[in-house]
């Protein structure tokens, strides 16, 4: 297999889990969501359209204001992931075939089990080397031109995020403030294992022996 064609398959499949990962949470949102998530659903319930719709307003916002601070960190991929994950995400709210919420234990089960395939899917889409998410390269601009840590800056503008999420009246609750703590592990782990995958493919590539006819 091609080792372009690999990576982007690599990389719209972690676009999926990441926003399949997403309306599997949505579903549960009492419980608690991801301060984009809690903002996205508060923009949701004041102004209508979908979830997935202000997802994707919010990240050409973001990938604007990075294209004025700082456009190293926009490409292609950055740009496919802010228009796609939101409508995956509505696609599989749409099906209605996901678990709805019990009112029960059950539900931080279900929301654990969203949290870690959004963190496998997030793994994915890094690794896959396309780009990463029009969050991830705003943080990234602000931790430059402020010369904040990058986690200094996460905290910062997802904090201010979750104020605004909340004023708004998005769900915050409990697993809000665990959500990074368990995602990020996560997230960390299967990029190391993606990685490795991509790294494994380019080095078969490189010790194939070109203008050999198979």
């Amino acid at each position: 297999m091609e080792l372009k064609l690999f990576q982007y398959m690599l990389f719209f499949m972690g676009l999926i889990f990441f926003g399949l990962g997403n309306a599997i949470a949505v579903k549960v949102k009492y419980v608690g969501l991801h301060p984009w998530e809690v903002l996205n659903v508060a923009l949701y319930q004041h102004f209508g359209l979908t979830i997935g719709t202000w997802s994707v307003v919010c990240g050409l916002i973001l990938i604007l204001i990075s294209l004025i601070v700082d456009r190293r960190y926009i490409n292609i991929g950055t740009i496919i992931n802010a228009i796609l994950i939101g409508p995956i995400m509505d696609f599989f709210l749409w099906l209605d075939i996901l678990p709805k919420a019990t009112n029960s234990w059950i539900d931080y089960f279900i929301l654990l089990s969203a949290i870690v395939i959004t963190g496998i899917g997030g793994g994915m889409y890094v690794a896959a080397g396309i780009g990463a998410g029009p969050r991830d390269g705003f943080m990234l601009s602000i931790s430059d031109k402020t010369k904040l840590s990058v986690s200094q800056a996460r905290i910062i503008v997802e904090s201010m995020v979750l104020i605004i999420g909340f004023l708004l009246g998005g769900p915050v609750f409990i697993a809000t403030f665990i959500y990074t703590f368990i995602q990020s592990p996560v997230f960390q782990r299967s990029l190391n294992f993606f990685r490795i995958l991509v790294e494994t493919a380019k080095k078969k590539k490189d010790k194939t022996p070109q203008g050999i006819i198979m």
